[in-house]
């Protein structure tokens, strides 16, 4: 009789079973960061001094991005490669292309890239206002040029529907030459994938 209580009998000493609750709260204590930024030795005297360079033309010390970025030597370089030919040596302006930036961040809930491009985009000639109004849900036609405007309308066409409509498309060719368009779409899918990496490894702010 005694056995068979026992065996009946909940053991307290057993781990509680799971739930989708108990999954999420763990994820929300996963300890940021989930990859650290790297170690000079880590990263390679190369670089560690583009870490360093790029820190003191942002203000931040190392940024974590890049110092995170940093530890794949071999994706590194050339990424920053393809990066730098859309910013900061892209065709568009680059007061558009700041625009771009801020309006992929907040549509992808990135701070990170916002902080940072908010300095920037002032920097190149966003206002104060501007940067509001580009927090927006719903976009104004009359807040913006025709130009920007068609702009702003294709980042957020391309962010929901992963494509361009028949008429957002008439619009970028108005405004934009083929060689701008083409480079929206890889800026918008560059500032996306560098959201996805950025909430995906969990990389914190920067000091400033």
């Amino acid at each position: 009789m005694d056995t068979l209580e026992s065996a009946r009998a909940p053991d307290a000493s057993a781990a509680p079973p799971t739930s989708d609750l108990d999954d999420s709260q763990a994820q929300e204590s996963t300890p940021r960061p989930r990859i650290h930024p790297g170690t000079p030795r880590q990263l390679g005297p190369i670089n560690e001094l583009i870490c360093r360079a790029l820190g003191v033309a942002t203000g931040t010390g190392r940024p974590n991005l890049f110092a995170t970025l940093g530890r794949h030597r071999r994706l590194f370089g050339p990424w920053l490669v393809f990066a730098g030919a859309l910013m900061p040596f892209g065709r568009l302006p680059r007061s558009e292309t700041e625009m771009v930036i801020l309006r992929v961040a907040h549509r992808m809930d990135c701070a990170y890239e916002w902080q940072h491009h908010v300095r920037i985009g002032q920097r190149y000639g966003l206002t104060r206002d501007d940067i509001d109004a580009l927090r927006e849900d719903t976009l104004s036609a009359r807040r913006w040029s025709p130009r920007r405007y068609a702009i702003l309308r294709a980042v957020d066409e391309i962010h929901d529907a992963r494509a361009l409509g028949s008429a957002t498309w008439r619009g970028l060719q108005k405004v934009l030459t083929d060689d701008e368009i083409i480079e929206l779409c890889m800026l918008v899918g560059h500032y996306q994938m560098l959201a996805q990496t950025i909430s995906t490894l969990a990389i914190e702010p920067d000091e400033h």
